[in-house]
């Protein structure tokens, strides 16, 4: 009996022994690193840029057989911006985007879209916009109005602008580094009015843009 009783007292503060360890939390070495929180930064966007065309580029969506949308990117954006809030008319941009640079996730559609019946990007080889007059609607956006070239035609275009972030990004290495800012800009064109009106009746006419820009601060 006394040996029994030995034993159990054993088990039992072995059994507590087990606990007060599963009890203990992980060592430093032994727990998971903490997830920094990614938030963005709002310092003071003033200034002039130059659009860092590998974090920028450009969407669009059209309607298809009035039942659906298809959607695309062009990857190639270039240019600079100035974006001035407290005073709007210093405000201004010059994008160009390269037409070949165009990817619709279906190689037989890209080239029929690059092709003569509709952008014709061998005699267009780019789409540019010159922003000349900004009208802000609060702190962080407005409308930017200007004049896009697209298919070798020239018509005023007005982009929603809103700010996404701005500030020093020190992590970052040469040429992505530096101050930064980036901005959205949004709008709805009509191809037909650029003379690009092949299938008419089975492709939209309205076509939604998106261009999303990301620009690295010059430093005079």
């Amino acid at each position: 009996m006394k040996t029994l009783s030995r034993l159990s007292l054993a088990l039992g503060a072995g059994a507590l022994s087990m606990a007060a360890w599963a009890a203990t939390p992980a060592s430093a070495a032994d727990a998971p690193p903490a997830v920094q929180a990614y938030a963005q930064l709002h310092s003071n966007p003033a200034g002039s840029y130059t659009i860092d065309p590998d974090h920028s580029g450009a969407q669009f969506s059209i309607g298809h057989a009035g039942v659906a949308l298809v959607t695309g990117v062009f990857s190639k954006v270039s240019g600079s911006y100035t974006f001035e809030p407290r005073d709007p008319k210093a405000c201004k941009a010059d994008i160009t985007i390269q037409v070949n640079s165009l990817d619709t996730f279906l190689p037989l559609r890209n080239e029929h879209v690059l092709g003569a019946e509709f952008l014709d990007a061998a005699k267009y080889p780019t789409m540019h916009f010159v922003g000349t007059r900004y009208v802000p609607r609060g702190p962080r956006g407005g409308v930017l109005h200007g004049e896009l070239t697209l298919h070798g035609v020239t018509r005023p275009v007005a982009f929603r602008v809103h700010l996404i972030g701005a500030g020093e990004v020190s992590y970052l290495p040469k040429p992505w580094g530096g101050y930064l800012s980036g901005f959205v800009a949004t709008t709805v064109i009509d191809r037909t009015a650029f003379g690009i009106d092949a299938f008419s009746a089975g492709i939209g006419h309205k076509v939604r843009v998106r261009v999303d820009v990301e620009g690295v601060r010059s430093s005079s």
